[in-house]
């Protein structure tokens, strides 16, 4: 049997398929198919229909086995799943139902992204940078009469080209063959499973948010998080400590994901204080960013801190903090904010009387001699620039 591919999530490849032609011109196509385990793991069975249901309202590439001649871009406009566990037998099934809205074959459609919103808040007078990252593989990017730069970073999936100083205004249009549109993609995972929406449970022990540039974990001792970064080939990592009124966060109890598609990841991370309150923390990946994001809260006024497990000297840039001089791998680790704060004596950021904290961390990659777009400054610019991004598909 041959695999149908809808985005992150593949299931079995149907015998059948009905669509229907409606006024505007478009099609919506109506698929049905049924996953069996011990065909299958019961675990891949569950995870197969929660991907299914979790594909409601995105845009994905298909990839039929068979039907190559369906291949192209849709919209999951209803999905629906039946399962059916037979214990004694040691047999489960589950039966799903897909409706999708049909843009056309990856000849035919631009995928278009929507940049909206303004620029991020700070305390600097800084107008930050506009920039866009695509799928690795993309073609023909358009964004009007002005052209921006473009800078390529070496990730996981390969070369990726970011466009820097993309044009005020402009949506960037851009071609993608189906097989590409998910190389260099924002994604987590949880339990060993790539996951698909939001709809499902995630160990607050066990998640991993990745973008093949920036990977953040949860730590169970010596630290909060580990932020890696990809750089020489290999992954690097540091531990940093999530600090609340002097008391570290050694565990999160909850992790909660609000955004999980190809352009942009959101977990929320959530812990309990001592004697009563919470700590939340909201952590954003971008495709083809350096940099983690995140926004670090407490319910009353007080201090807030994120900073170096293992204390290295940073020098203060005002609006971010970098190392001093270049690690054992040639690189240059980094925070920062949108925010006035004071620099963490174990290099990191200190917020007083305050209840939130927006922060980035990431590393310079190649130290004092980065290429441009991926200095220091050049990092908080883009942190400050980064816009709200959808992606539409439209017909040429």
């Amino acid at each position: 049997m041959s695999d149908l591919i809808l985005g992150r999530l593949t299931l079995r490849e149907t015998f059948a398929l009905s669509e229907t032609a409606s006024g505007d011109g478009g099609r919506v196509m109506s698929l049905e198919g049924k996953e069996v385990a011990p065909l299958i793991t019961r675990a891949e069975l569950l995870e197969r229909m929660e991907g299914a249901l979790g594909l409601v309202g995105a845009l994905v590439p298909a990839r039929w086995g068979e039907k190559s001649e369906r291949d192209g871009y849709y919209t999951v406009t209803d999905a629906s799943a039946d399962y059916v566990d037979r214990f004694g037998q040691r047999l489960a099934w589950v039966t799903w139902k897909l409706s999708l809205r049909r843009h056309g074959a990856d000849s035919d459609v631009d995928l278009e992204s929507r940049l909206t919103g303004a620029r991020r808040a700070n305390d600097f007078g800084l107008s930050g940078e506009r920039w866009h990252a695509p799928p690795i593989g993309h073609y023909a990017l358009h964004t009007g009469a002005t052209l921006p730069s473009t800078m390529t970073r070496a990730t996981t999936d390969g070369p990726m080209t970011v466009y820097r100083g993309v044009p005020a205004g402009a949506s960037p249009r851009w071609g993608c063959a189906v097989g590409d549109y998910m190389r260099g993609r924002a994604r987590i995972l949880s339990a060993g499973w790539e996951r698909v929406g939001t709809g499902y449970r995630v160990d607050a022990d066990g998640w991993e948010l990745g973008n093949g540039l920036v990977r953040v974990r949860p730590l169970l001792a010596g630290g909060s998080l580990e932020v890696a970064s990809y750089t020489g080939g290999v992954w690097r990592p540091r531990a940093w400590w999530v600090d609340v009124g002097g008391t570290q966060v050694t565990r999160w109890e909850s992790a909660t994901v609000l955004r999980n598609d190809p352009e942009q990841v959101i977990v929320r991370l959530v812990e309990h204080r001592v004697p009563v309150g919470r700590t939340v923390l909201d952590l954003t990946l971008r495709r083809g960013s350096r940099i983690a994001e995140g926004y670090l809260q407490r319910g009353d006024s007080g201090t807030l801190s994120v900073y170096l497990a293992t204390a290295e000297t940073l020098t203060d840039g005002t609006s971010y903090v970098v190392r001093t001089s270049d690690d054992a791998d040639g690189n240059r680790v980094t925070a920062g904010s949108a925010r006035n704060f004071n620099p963490h004596a174990n290099g990191g950021l200190v917020k007083t009387a305050s209840t939130a904290m927006d922060f980035y961390l990431g590393t310079v990659a190649g130290g004092g001699s980065a290429a441009s777009g991926d200095t220091a400054i050049h990092l908080r610019d883009q942190y400050v620039g980064a816009l709200p991004e959808t992606t539409a598909a439209v017909r040429r």
